[in-house]
């Protein structure tokens, strides 16, 4: 792939002026609320980060300088065991089978996935006087234009082999993150490794020069591979990350000298260490776990340049940065055989499994205006609570139709680990559309097997799973035939939770 042009760069940073793509500006201070950075990895394990497993093999100083100076959740999970339901739920406080995805992620070109009007992080903020930016990964769904109505946008199945021609790439692309509350938005539209691959600033394209490129040879790698698919002819895999680290660092200075009175609320999803684990050649063997273990040590440097720009303008200490992943790591058994590296800890299965490891992440959040640095919380925490977090945080009650499956942890920050109002039950969903529900320490998983790709199960196993997650983090002991009433029990809330199309009364 070739290289970035020295004229794609400089003519990338001239569009970024930030003061020029706001779409709206407030004239008068916001209260003195904290700005907010939340750093989505994609596919990174809590098992990765150092700090949080001395035996990672991978150095990760940046991860460890957050958990040392701020408060580790270390009962956070994501509400779904793969991305594009899990960032759904980050940006609306809902879960995601609540929409019209009842399973699986998004491709490239499906329509976006928010509905019109819905209630986000971003659009709430907005409202509060924060200035919203959107940089990294959607895989929400955007809204394409054909080049000829009657003819379908795409042909094909959307994931390799996919003919696309009648999309018209030069025009606005609708349902994006500036039409869900973000002032200014630099995407990727979905994973490295699904197409189509370009930049989107705001609802422009920002290389139209669109070519159709060639996959890597083994899409069973985990290596360097990518999907058939339409990319700009500039695209280069390896400069992704570095680009969007840049475009934060950006904007946070452009933000800091344009609007000193605003508080800015800067949604980073990474779109790595997610395939194809590409490095780049300063990174190559730092750790001790392959190209994947090499492309978290460059996410930690990544974090750390923004950790840097905050400390060089002088706001660290006021601003909240929430560092976690949208699922756990894809690191298969044969990984751990040959690295002796735990990617997702000592917790069962991996991305896509309602086992522990699908969907029990990191989560370590620093605020030193307000969180004791180097502590602990084992509040039960969902990605969805953002949401409400944020609302609480700037005194706005959620409406009843907004933030459903949403509750604040602001309480927390403060070292409270249980109060009114916390959440106690966790609904948790995988690849396949199948279902866990935690309450309290129980955990009840609706399938046989991991629920994803780790283990199908076999018809011998039983059909439901029950775990007291105090006494077997590691999900060995299966108590659904002891306990028959409580699986009941857990069976009745879920479907509540379900039909009522809430589980926050």
């Amino acid at each position: 792939m070739k290289s970035f042009s020295f004229f794609y760069l400089v003519s990338s940073l001239l569009l970024f002026s930030f003061s020029g793509c706001q779409r709206s500006i407030k004239s008068s201070s916001a209260p003195d609320y904290p700005n907010i950075i939340y750093i989505l990895a994609d596919d990174m394990g809590y098992g990765d980060i150092r700090a949080l497993n001395p035996d990672s093999k991978i150095p990760t100083p940046n991860m460890d300088r957050l958990v040392a100076e701020g408060m580790t959740f270390t009962d956070a999970h994501s509400p779904s065991a793969v991305c594009t339901p899990t960032r759904y739920g980050i940006l609306t406080g809902r879960y995601c089978f609540r929409t019209r995805l009842q399973s699986g992620v998004l491709v490239g070109h499906d329509p976006s996935l928010i509905e019109p009007g819905r209630l986000t992080v971003a659009s709430l903020l907005k409202m509060a006087g924060y200035q919203t930016a959107c940089i990294g990964k959607w895989h929400l769904g955007l809204d394409f234009k054909k080049k000829d109505p009657a003819k379908p946008l795409v042909i094909g199945d959307g994931w390799s082999d996919v003919y696309t021609s009648n999309v018209d790439y030069t025009r606005p692309i609708d349902g994006g993150p500036v039409d869900h509350g973000f002032d200014y938005s630099f995407i990727l539209p979905s994973s490295l490794d699904i197409q189509p691959y370009f930049y989107i600033q705001n609802e422009r394209i920002v290389n139209p020069d669109i070519i159709q490129i060639d996959g890597s040879p083994d899409e069973r790698s985990q290596g360097p591979f990518w999907r058939q698919g339409d990319a700009s002819r500039d695209f280069d895999f390896y400069q992704v990350l570095p680009d969007f680290t840049r475009q934060a660092s950006h904007f946070i200075w452009d933000h800091q000298h344009s609007f000193p009175g605003n508080p800015f609320f800067l949604y980073l999803a990474l779109a790595a260490p997610h395939t194809p684990w590409v490095p780049l050649e300063e990174f190559k063997g730092r750790s001790g776990a392959g190209l994947y273990g090499d492309f978290v040590a460059q996410v930690d440097h990544s974090i750390g340049s923004v950790l840097d720009q905050l400390d060089s303008l002088g706001v660290s200490n006021h601003t909240l940065v929430i560092l976690t992943s949208d699922n756990g790591a894809y690191w298969r058994p044969e990984n751990i055989g040959e690295f002796d590296h735990h990617a997702n800890y000592i917790f069962s299965g991996m991305k896509s499994d309602l086992w522990e490891g699908g969907h029990h992440i990191p989560f370590v959040a620093r605020w030193p205006d307000r969180i004791d640095p180097g502590t602990e919380n084992d509040q039960l925490v969902c990605l969805t609570d953002l949401l409400a977090t944020c609302a609480d945080l700037v005194n706005m009650n959620l409406p009843y139709n907004a933030g459903e499956d949403s509750f604040s942890h602001l309480r927390a920050f403060s070292g409270e680990s249980k109060y009114p109002g916390s959440r106690e039950h966790l609904v948790m969903q995988s690849f396949n559309g199948q279902y866990a529900i935690r309450k309290r320490n129980w955990k009840l998983i609706l399938a046989r097997g991991s629920g994803g790709w780790t283990y199908e199960g076999k018809p011998e196993d039983p059909p439901v799973q029950l775990y007291n997650l105090d006494e077997d983090i590691e999900e060995q002991i299966n108590l659904y035939d002891k306990y028959p009433e409580l699986v009941e029990d857990l069976k009745s809330t879920l479907e509540m939770f379900r039909k009522e199309r809430r589980s926050r009364f």
